[in-house]
């Protein structure tokens, strides 16, 4: 007679079992809004990487497939549980092992909390760049296997470039070590940029040395511009950067989006918003930088304020991050993350709208606009995203495409956005992926179903 998952199991130390109907159920969904069909076996909650190892031993000799998850924050279904697979929950790795400020690095486990290892530099005079909106709750090891970005990423880049080495157990339990501690190291391929952004699909992340960069000690500067439209406030962004300029960051909230973020917070009525751009420099050169944006913004927008540090500057920042449950506020939201050429920002807004008309719904969408990634949203009803939608968010993505640009600047593929892969990167590349993933996986059991 044949074993149960929790039977193979059990005998494990340092690794906590669930496998109640309630626990196995939450493991079906992810921040995306989206579920899938059915509900995984077991839930297995490692304390060590040697119980990792363990696990990986056993789930490669029984062939059962391993979910990684770690704060369960993805937005595109790259860590949901199904039937008959075993969902490793990393979250319990959760140590910084150290921190160095002659290195000026991290290491730590993969489920560390990403504004934790930040409050835990600061002490240290250093912090750590990748700041996703999810940073409050994702993990380390999230980060990497999504490449996380956020809204730092114009100056600081997304998570790839905050990674030096990593700690990655394979499917049949080895443990190997990649990448360099030193600054440089350009010996044989380079397999952990490979993993960042793998999606726990070639190998489980448990722990990773990071890079860290000192505190910023100058002020930073704000500005605030509104638009009559969003096509002026993309040209305006475009501008910035086209003129050498370097902002931490620079998002654009469209007229749509800024209207419903206005209601939720009870500013204005949501027919009366305008598209707004919201900049802000750092470093010693920020009160040049941010005078040289303000008169960049003047020669197209409706109103352009400048502040300082302070808590002003922090209710700024507040409208762009209330977003999301702006949105969440009016219905389920399939938050959409496209990216394309920054000089061509105003062609993809003109596409959704496009999209908008064409299947009469609206679209509020934000963007990480040094950088050219954009968030539409979709809003709609019911438990399962409608036809329609899926319909216009196919537009969007072969939109995206056509423009020089991709199906996803920081959310991954995971399950939502795995029809549309071989789009983007052709026959030839999905193949050779395909087979990368064969090397590190040949039983296919990490992540199976995601991405590929």
């Amino acid at each position: 007679m044949s074993s149960s998952p929790r039977q193979l199991f059990e005998h494990l130390d340092d690794v906590n079992l669930d496998d109640s109907p309630l626990t196995l159920d939450s493991l079906r969904e992810d921040k995306s809004g989206q579920s899938t069909d059915s509900t995984p076996s077991l839930l297995l909650t490692p304390r060590t990487v040697a119980a990792v190892q363990a696990v990986m031993k056993i789930a490669s000799e029984h062939a059962l497939p391993v979910v990684p998850r770690g704060g369960g924050s993805g937005l595109a279904g790259g860590a949901m549980g199904s039937v008959g697979e075993i969902v490793l929950d990393l979250s319990a790795l959760n140590r910084i092992l150290e921190i160095s400020t002659e290195d000026r690095l991290a290491r730590v486990e993969a489920g560390v909390i990403n504004s934790h290892l930040n409050s835990e530099a600061q002490k240290h005079g250093l912090w750590f760049a990748p700041d996703p909106s999810s940073r409050e709750w994702s993990t380390v090891g999230g980060n990497i296997a999504t490449n996380a970005g956020g809204l730092l990423c114009a100056k600081y880049g997304v998570t790839r470039e905050s990674v030096l080495q990593l700690k990655v157990v394979l499917a049949d339990g080895r443990l190997i070590e990649m990448g360099h501690r030193s600054v440089k190291g350009v010996t044989g391929l380079d397999l952990c940029q490979l993993m960042i952004g793998s999606e726990g699909t070639l190998g489980i992340i448990v722990e990773a040395t990071v890079k860290l960069l000192p505190i910023d000690r100058n002020p930073r500067w704000t500005i605030r511009a509104e638009f009559s439209d969003v096509t002026k406030a993309a040209q305006a962004c475009l501008s910035v950067t086209a003129e050498g300029l370097t902002p931490a960051l620079l998002e654009l909230i469209d007229e749509y989006a800024h209207g419903l973020i206005g209601s939720y917070l009870g500013k204005q009525p949501t027919g009366s918003a305008r598209a707004v751009v919201i900049a802000q420099t750092s470093g010693a050169s920020a009160e040049v930088e941010a005078k040289a944006m303000e008169e960049i913004f003047g020669r197209l927008a409706l109103g352009v304020e400048r502040l300082a540090e302070g808590s002003a500057t922090e209710e700024l920042l507040h409208e762009r991050r209330s977003m999301h449950p702006a949105m969440e506020a009016h219905g389920k939201v399939l938050i959409e993350d496209v990216a394309v050429p920054r000089s061509r920002l105003a062609d993809m807004f003109a596409e959704i709208r496009r999209i908008e008309r064409e299947y009469s719904i609206r679209i509020p969408t934000v963007a990480h606009a040094a950088d050219g990634n954009l968030h539409p949203n979709f809003v709609y009803e019911g438990d399962t995203v409608p036809e329609h939608i899926w319909n216009a968010a196919d537009e969007l993505f072969r939109s995206a495409i056509r423009l020089g640009g991709t199906l996803t600047g920081e959310h991954g593929v995971g399950l939502l956005k795995k029809k549309w892969l071989r789009d983007e990167l052709g026959d030839d590349q999905w193949e050779l992926q395909r087979a990368i993933k064969g090397v590190f996986d040949p039983q296919g059991l990490l992540n199976p179903g995601k991405v590929f």
